[in-house]
């Protein structure tokens, strides 16, 4: 068996820059952006982007670029932005040079909600050698390292083969379980205004009844430097999560969720699933109730 190159889930510019030429290290540029559009009354309206031309433009060498609302995403599925299926996932990383002994080494612009949607991809088809660059493009060119414009040349000689975890993944019916069970926490990744239904994204406000709040942004630092675990473990207490139970993160789209997971992974929780529909799907379904800033305050009314 090859012996492992990342011992870490997290990796700083200097042990990338001392690995960068290794055969055995591929860098995942996932830079990208979810735009959001004020449209008045507390609504938003989101818009799903990649950064391909900033890719293009320069990128870290040897790196290849994943378009997150396109390689990576279920083309059929009836809801936006689900984990693609595990044939389509395969060959997007097997035409990245992403297979069998080789550590993945994911980029975003800051270390962020992108990065950590692939690093939880990966994990859930059975890829563990992956890291989240900290900071991410930013904190590499920050720091004077080399960028570069010229594409990169792959070779195809790599085999992905998907295994499925699971118990990574919730699908809505496993959440509803969950819930009626209480064998999960469900807690809410992102921000509090949408949380308590100030902000609205879609069809309905507020979130999954009896939901804890832990926004995910709370974790990192303004430049993408992640917080310690024991930090991360304190948010989460004063959250309401109990750091010994199996928790079930959502966000509005599956995305925001496994950053969360990310955080909470760091700090030592190893039962973490993402609801990858998150509110993308439960805000739209009429058939399923939610929880508003009301509800917080004593109202018995379900939106």
């Amino acid at each position: 068996m090859t012996e492992r190159l990342l011992t870490d889930d997290l990796v700083t510019v200097e042990w990338l820059a001392a690995h960068l030429h290794n055969g055995r290290v591929r860098v995942v540029d996932i830079r990208g952006y979810v735009k959001t559009e004020d449209l008045g009354g507390g609504r938003q309206k989101a818009t799903y982007t990649c950064a391909s031309e900033e890719y293009e433009r320069g990128h870290i060498p040897g790196a290849v670029y994943v378009d997150w609302t396109k390689d990576i995403v279920d083309p059929e599925g009836k809801v936006k932005a689900q984990i693609a299926p595990p044939g389509e996932f395969q060959a997007a990383m097997e035409a990245r040079g992403i297979g069998e002994g080789i550590a993945v080494v994911v980029v975003d612009h800051a270390g962020g909600h992108l990065a950590t949607r692939l690093w939880w991809a990966l994990k859930y088809y059975g890829h563990d050698e992956v890291a989240v660059l900290e900071g991410g493009y930013g904190a590499w060119e920050a720091a004077g390292m080399p960028l570069t414009a010229e594409p990169t040349e792959v070779s195809p000689d790599v085999t992905f083969t998907p295994r499925k975890r699971e118990e990574l993944r919730s699908e809505v019916e496993d959440v509803l379980q969950q819930m009626q069970t209480q064998s999960h926490q469900i807690v809410d990744a992102r921000d509090g205004a949408i949380f308590r239904g100030e902000t609205q994204r879609g069809r309905r406000g507020g979130h999954i009844p009896g939901a804890l709040n832990l926004p995910a942004g709370a974790l990192v630092g303004e430049k993408g430097e992640w917080k310690c675990p024991e930090e991360i473990r304190e948010l989460a207490r004063a959250a309401g999560v109990d750091v010994s139970r199996p928790v079930t993160a959502y966000c509005n789209g599956g995305v925001t969720a496994t950053q969360l997971m990310f955080g909470l992974h760091r700090a030592g929780m190893t039962d973490l699933s993402n609801y990858d529909g998150s509110w993308n799907e439960w805000g739209e379904r009429e058939d399923l109730t939610a929880e508003d800033n009301r509800d917080l305050y004593g109202s018995d009314k379900n939106i």
